[in-house]
């Protein structure tokens, strides 16, 4: 069996690293707004995922959280082979659209037809089926999100070299992605899931699940493909890969030889643990906002809502802090102080310090405090994508490949494990507690509504931890990736 790759290091030195002499023009802001909007696909599945997708099939539909949770688990184990394949033949793709544009306008429709899908399961279906539903459902999307996150992902680290520009363009990823994903979760709140006669409680209305699933699979299925027509011209500027054809045995070294960075290893493992702390924070995110402070829908809207200013924050925090501190330092310093924003109300209440449920001083001290550490998240992400970027041309200078799609083919499956993983711990939290199913908002026993903040609290204060003194072991700064730079300019002249 071959596959068809690029030259190996001896080869390719010359023409790979050719592009780090390449004059890259600095971005313009329709550049970096174009390439942003992509990622309102992947905010919208990845909000509806961590935040709807486990109450909506256990509590609406009627399945148990452990089922839900394995299913969940059961696709991201499949994307653990998928992410790496799609990142290793985007990096070796030829086509007059470029290396990376033909899978991501592949995956716009099907994207579209299967999110639409997963909202509205069939009816009167017996759990084992339901559940076997849900596991080809999650695959399907999961599956075709990664033919399109993982190439365009990549396009970071070759649309620009600039240390600093590459926070500023991610900025504009996460900011859009961010904001898409919001926006709908606020939509979805706010008219969507309405109380009728029959539900109460609008996050139980299943007819308001159905009607969010049919938005949300346009708006993704829009914002790829207008990503993807909007990058294209520059892309089209980029050094194609040379022809070669390798075995498989020879293209998974390569993949292992790559994967070998130091600084990469270290920032995967590190995110890894970041995100599953991420993930399960947004999955319980809905059960401690219905239940521990017992918000009302309008109260969550609103407070979905106030995370827009997160985002804005977050677009303008990140640069800077990074010109000051250099990405790992800023990047450790804003997470820490994220989580322990996060955190403190909660066990505040555990304390016994904070005020009652449905009083008007609860809903704004959350109210801010979720601002404040949502956006200290969101511009943590961000550096640490633009970290993974630069690992890019120390991976070149190594290995005389370059690998964006291999690289971030690794984050991407750590962003999907925010809501795998999360789903999972989520649902494995509820049955520990016992949390009723089909439970009404302050109908829960008090020891149940405290338990779940006992048991969760310190399961994501030592994921973080770990994560964070993993991260350590990233070496590239600001000095070092110029100095490759250099270097590879350097070889590329003198293979000429």
């Amino acid at each position: 069996m071959t596959v068809a790759l690029s030259d190996g290091p001896s080869a390719s030195a010359g023409q790979e690293s050719a592009a780090a002499k390449t004059p890259f023009p600095p971005l313009r802001l329709a550049d970096k707004l174009f390439y942003g909007l992509g990622s309102v696909a992947f905010g919208v599945k990845d909000n509806g995922f961590s935040y709807l997708l486990l109450l909506f099939y256990n509590q609406v539909v009627g399945l148990s959280a452990p089922l839900v949770g394995l299913a969940i688990m059961i696709a991201m184990i499949f994307d653990a082979f998928l992410d790496p394949v799609v990142g290793q033949i985007s990096d070796n793709w030829r086509s007059r659209w470029g290396r990376r544009h033909p899978f991501m306008y592949t995956a716009a429709a099907p994207v579209a037809l299967s999110y639409l899908a997963l909202w509205n399961p069939p009816h009167g279906w017996p759990p084992t089926a339901l559940f076997l539903y849900l596991v080809v459902i999650a695959i399907v999307i999961r599956t075709f999100i990664t033919f399109y996150e993982v190439p365009s992902s990549a396009l970071s680290a070759e649309l620009t070299q600039g240390y600093d520009e590459r926070t500023v363009l991610l900025s504009y990823r996460y900011f859009f992605g961010w904001v898409g994903g919001l926006l709908l979760y606020l939509i979805t709140f706010s008219f969507l899931l309405a109380p009728d006669a029959h539900h109460r409680v609008g996050q139980t209305n299943p007819v308001g699940f159905s009607r969010y699933g049919m938005l949300a699979s346009a708006i993704m299925f829009t914002a790829i493909l207008v990503s993807s027509l909007g990058t294209q011209k520059r892309a089209a500027a980029f050094h194609p890969p040379p022809r070669r054809r390798l075995g498989l045995l020879a293209t998974l070294k390569e993949m292992v030889a790559t994967w070998s960075n130091r600084s990469f290893l270290f920032l995967t493992l590190s995110g890894l643990a970041t995100s599953m702390a991420a993930g399960l924070s947004a999955s319980m995110n809905i059960y401690f906002n219905t239940y521990f402070w017992e918000f009302s829908s309008r109260q969550i809207a609103t407070l979905v809502a106030g995370v827009f200013v997160s985002a804005f924050l977050a677009l303008f925090a990140a640069a800077p802090l990074s010109r000051r501190l250099g990405k790992r330092a800023a990047a450790i310093s804003l997470i820490v102080t994220s989580v322990v924003t996060g955190i403190c109300p909660m066990l505040l209440r555990l304390a016994g310090l904070m005020p009652p449920n449905h009083s008007p001083a609860l809903f704004i001290i959350i109210f801010g405090q979720a601002i404040l550490s949502v956006a200290l998240g969101i511009a943590g992400t961000t550096l640490v994508s633009a970290m993974i970027a630069d690992v890019v041309e120390d991976g070149e200078l190594k290995t005389g490949r370059r690998s964006e799609g291999l690289f971030f083919s690794a984050s991407s499956l750590v962003a999907k494990a925010v809501s795998g993983v999360g789903i999972f711990a989520a649902s494995l939290i509820l049955s520990l507690i016992h949390f009723p199913a089909g439970a009404k908002p302050g109908q829960v026993p008090p020891e149940i509504v405290r338990n779940l903040a006992l048991v969760y609290a310190p399961i994501v204060l030592t994921l973080y931890a770990t994560g964070l003194l993993l991260m350590r072991g990233y070496r590239i700064t600001r000095a070092s990736h110029a100095e490759t730079l250099e270097r590879l300019a350097a070889r590329a002249a003198a293979a000429e």
